[in-house]
């Protein structure tokens, strides 16, 4: 990277979004045919399509689908817990649960605002912001009874990274495989045009807007920001609401990796998997100072190769060369005994998942 790497938020100094790369706008079906033939085909040469599954054996199906925020956070050392982001956990039983919720709170040593997420979560659904008791009563009505969820502290670092760690099991040392930086969906005011017509003139919102959830926009568009103003749009930085993503891995570290390592060997046979982690400037991130929002498994998608910079063919590449790595890995674990999960219990994961998300609670 040939350009400053620090301003006063820890990013790069605010400019024009490159457009959407080829990538972002095929189709998200046909953009996984490439995928799904080649994990078709590794599968069929290792005698499963479910082997990756047998990466991280004490995670549900390894990550791949139907894992919980809680369950990465559950079989943590004390080492790898100082790292994450407090948090507490509540089941929704129906009926009023405010009492129930700010008793938690107050137990784990919470106070406003707090982030609420799924346990069972994707692409950033069902995640929100909640400032005071009555936002949270609010989402409490809307979850659905008998699902658990996560409170945690808001993060209010400006700096947010993916960190996706690979640990072969017949090796003693793991690696960064790609480090993700997230640019969060935002429009620049020039005291003109208003939030709508801001996002209109910029492609990649407009597109992501056009696949929002009506209920999600949290924004007022007809607000008209002020020169050099920014307006975020979302809490999350998925490219589903306009987000987007930047290949960091120039910022690998031996002192990154050193923190990294730590906590995955603090897990029990972690091996392959991205955390999500705050930071303040990108010296931190590069010195391993960074808080941990959650963790994901062997499903989680080295998105650092959705930078627009990137063909078609060299995302594909990435992709496909960690697919046959999963596969691999999966091989190495499943010679010591650990068996994939079976396909009808991968697809029950995949379905309840998917039913789960059209009913949660509006992202904002």
């Amino acid at each position: 990277m040939t350009e400053p790497l620090t301003t006063t938020l820890g990013v790069r100094p605010s400019r024009a979004a490159p457009r959407p790369g080829t990538i972002e706008r095929i189709p998200k079906w046909l953009n996984l045919v490439p995928m799904v033939l080649q994990w078709c085909w590794l599968g069929l040469r290792h005698g499963s399509l479910t082997l990756p599954s047998a990466v991280n054996p004490q995670i549900t199906a390894g990550g791949l689908v139907g894992d919980t925020k809680s369950e990465y956070f559950a079989g943590m050392g004390a080492h790898a817990r100082s790292r994450v982001a407090p948090y507490v956990m509540l089941g929704v039983e129906g009926g009023d649960m405010l009492a129930a919720a700010l008793s938690a709170m107050n137990e784990a040593g919470l106070a406003f605002p707090v982030v609420a997420k799924p346990d069972l979560g994707w692409c950033g659904f069902g995640v929100r912001r909640l400032d005071d008791a009555p936002e949270l009563a609010d989402y409490l009505r809307q979850y659905p009874a008998g699902e658990s969820l996560m409170l945690q502290r808001y993060l209010d670092e400006p700096g947010e990274a993916g960190i996706f760690y690979v640990r072969h099991p017949d090796q003693p040392r793991g690696w960064l495989l790609g480090i993700l930086l997230r640019h969060y969906p935002q429009v620049v005011g020039d005291g003109v045009r208003n939030v709508a017509q801001l996002i209109r003139a910029d492609a990649r919102l407009q597109r992501a807007m056009r696949n929002q959830r009506e209920h999600e926009c949290q924004y007022d568009p007809d607000e008209v920001p002020a020169p050099g103003d920014t307006v975020r749009l979302s809490l999350i930085g998925s490219t589903r609401v306009g987000g987007r993503y930047e290949d960091g891995s120039a910022l690998a570290s031996e002192a990154l990796l050193a923190a990294i390592e730590a906590i995955a060997r603090d897990m029990p046979q972690f091996h392959a998997g991205r955390f999500d982690v705050r930071y303040r400037t990108l010296q931190d991130l590069r010195c391993g100072r960074f808080t941990i929002m959650e963790v994901n498994g062997a499903g989680s998608e080295a998105v650092h190769a959705w930078d627009p910079k990137y063909s078609v063919w060299q995302v594909y590449r990435m992709v496909f060369a960690k697919q046959r790595l999963l596969f691999a890995m999966g091989a190495a674990n499943r010679a010591r005994g650990h068996r994939p999960i079976g396909m009808l219990a991968l697809a029950r994961h995949h379905l309840h998942q998917q039913r789960l998300i059209r009913r949660y609670p509006p992202s904002n």
